[in-house]
């Protein structure tokens, strides 16, 4: 099966910037995780289906940055929202870093230029986050129960 924008079943590629961002669902997520709180005044909150999302620009100690989308036709729409705007230098869509997504609209620096398999420390301060955040986060992943079943696929129609 190939990835089809025209099909019925396909949802209406949009994206919008909502008026102030402390109207994205993560907000607070990034208000206590980040390091230069000041990022969030300039974020935008970027809505492409129902509920909108945080895109925070870079800046002070965040190096790059992503917005997760569900398919490439709603990554190029974030991708040409964010064009031009202050903090989204070198917009890109791509397949995601993260096993649980298939598509990211990244800017800024990419984390692959870190060096070799960079750990969670490296990357916590590539994104910005706070020490306590990234400890934070290597507790919850060592203490994590694995699971025992595959995830699954997240873009079966994807190209």
């Amino acid at each position: 099966m190939t990835h089809d924008p025209g099909s019925l079943r396909h949802p209406v590629v949009t994206a919008t910037a909502t008026a102030f961002p402390r109207d994205a669902y993560d907000f607070e997520y990034y208000e206590r995780r980040i390091s230069d709180t000041w990022l969030l005044g300039e974020s935008i909150a970027v809505r492409t289906l129902r509920t909108p999302f945080l895109a925070v620009p870079v800046g002070g100690t965040r190096r790059g940055g992503d917005y997760t989308v569900s398919c490439p036709c709603f990554g190029l729409k974030v991708r040409d929202l964010l064009l031009g705007q202050p903090g989204f230098p070198d917009l890109r869509v791509q397949w995601s870093p993260y096993p649980d997504t298939c598509f990211v609209v990244a800017w800024g620096e990419e984390p692959s230029k870190l060096g070799g398999d960079p750990d969670a420390t490296t990357l916590g301060r590539f994104y910005g986050y706070t020490e306590a955040a990234t400890a934070a986060f290597i507790w919850r992943r060592r203490h994590e129960t694995p699971s025992s079943a595959a995830p699954e696929p997240c873009c079966p129609t994807a190209p």
